[in-house]
């Protein structure tokens, strides 16, 4: 059953329609496709609509208020000198106006002089933000871009895995089956042939083991680059065959914290949360206003109120800023410090990021040494024991732990190039160059 269900894996996955795709492919479509990019781009958008917001709050106000009423019957006295000379006996005899109904309209208009320098912060302060806002899109755009070159190599390992494996389990049938034939004429010990079985089962179901990781493989690398599921990938082999030329440690960790978007996003809103200090500040100052208006009314029978325009300048303020303000400065002066404690730490963390990648590189070219010689090696050893088996000198336990240590060793040197791309641009992300270009060697 085991045989059966590998066959048919091997099977379909060996006639399902590859898709060749190469490193910078995957790249584009996961920026194109990336749903953590499309949430930065709406900030970066809720961001420059504050500052368009702040730079509102320097245009006049201006509103309009109208009404138009039904009134009873109300007992209207008006307190004024008549204009008539006449005496007590010269009046006109009649009675106080009857009203039934008023109409009335008013326009105001105030515009902005000066409020405590709130505007001007306020517009300083959003701008900050929204730098910050795009610098952090750009940091997560170069987090993205590792995560892909990672999923990418991991798509790559799991796909040689298969392979070597398969080339693996062809030599171990075909030693079972040469096994079988020796063991049936007499001139094999049936414990030999157990042995050899037993490896060729191990084979199969590290094989099996494999195809799964490379199925998973295929899948998440397709979700990241919004492929369908079934898609088969298939990567470039030669992605592990570059070299890069590498800098000295301090190189990197001056470029680090000269390039690193996540730094100069922390220095924006640092400088946001300065400027937010003085703004709340500017609560303990008056505002004072241009303003103008013009109203009209008509009470038929009473009053008529045409072109009555008025303007002028306006003040005000609130005295409760007296006692109210002092607080929230100590709030927004609190803030500030803490983001200055939190830049120090974040200087703290990206050196040690920085010195972490760069050891990882330095071990990750001493493991490629060390596995290409062990390939050597394990070959040579192979050759040897498997001399020596032919002529009776060693038996089938020594030449099936020469084969899979053979096997281990292509896998440890595959796996170890492969890694060292991952490396590389882990690296270069700590320094702060992922999205720059680099010169290989």
């Amino acid at each position: 059953m085991v045989l059966t269900g590998l066959a048919m894996t091997i099977f379909n996955l060996a006639f399902a329609q590859d898709k060749p795709i190469t490193l910078n492919e995957a790249i584009d479509l996961s920026i194109k496709n990336s749903k953590q990019l499309k949430i930065n781009a709406a900030k970066i958008e809720q961001a420059s609509a504050s500052v368009r917001e702040a730079l509102d709050r320097r245009l006049p106000d201006a509103s309009f208020s109208g009404s138009y009423l039904r009134l009873n019957n109300p007992n209207i006295d008006l307190k004024t000198k008549s204009s008539s000379s006449g005496g007590s006996g010269g009046g006109s005899g009649s009675g106080p106006a009857k009203v039934s109904q008023a109409l009335y309209g008013m326009a105001n208009a105030s515009l902005p002089i000066y409020a405590g320098g709130r505007i001007r912060y306020g517009i300083e302060s959003s701008k900050f933000l929204e730098q910050a806002e795009k610098l952090d899109a750009e940091n997560n755009k170069e987090a993205l871009i590792e995560n892909t070159v990672e999923a990418y190599i991991n798509l790559y390992k799991a796909k040689s895995a298969v392979n070597l494996y398969n080339q693996n389990l062809v030599q171990a049938q075909q030693r079972v089956k040469t096994f079988t034939s020796l063991e049936q004429n007499g001139l094999l010990a049936r414990n030999d042939l157990l042995k050899a079985q037993l490896q060729t089962s191990n084979t199969e179901l590290a094989l099996l083991d494999a195809q799964n990781n490379w199925q998973l493989a295929n899948v998440n690398m397709n979700l990241m680059l919004g492929l369908p599921q079934s898609t088969v990938l298939a990567p470039d082999s030669t992605v592990i065959n570059q070299s890069f030329s590498v800098n000295g440690l301090d190189d990197y960790i001056q470029s680090a914290l000269k390039n690193r978007k996540d730094i100069e996003a922390m220095d924006y809103r640092k400088q946001a949360a300065d400027v937010g200090v003085k703004a709340t500040k500017g609560e303990l100052y008056p505002s004072v206003a241009l303003t103008g208006g013009y109203i009209a009314a008509d009470i038929p029978k009473l009053l008529t109120i045409t072109n009555a325009v008025n303007i002028g300048v306006g003040v005000s303020y609130n005295i409760a800023s007296l006692w109210k303000t002092k607080a929230k400065i100590e709030v927004a002066e609190a803030r500030s410090k803490e983001l200055a404690a939190t830049q120090e730490l974040m200087d703290n963390n990206i050196r040690l990021q920085v010195n972490k990648a760069y050891l990882n590189w330095l071990s990750s070219q001493k493991k490629i040494e060390v596995y290409a010689k062990a390939i050597e090696q394990a070959q040579e050893n192979y050759r040897i024991v498997n001399n020596k088996y032919n002529n009776q000198l060693a038996t089938t336990q020594e030449l099936i732990d020469a084969d899979v240590a053979e096997l281990q060793a292509r896998l440890n040197y595959a796996f170890a190039k492969a890694d060292a791309v991952v490396v590389y641009n882990q690296l270069l992300l700590s320094s702060g160059l992922l999205s720059q270009p680099q010169q290989n060697k």
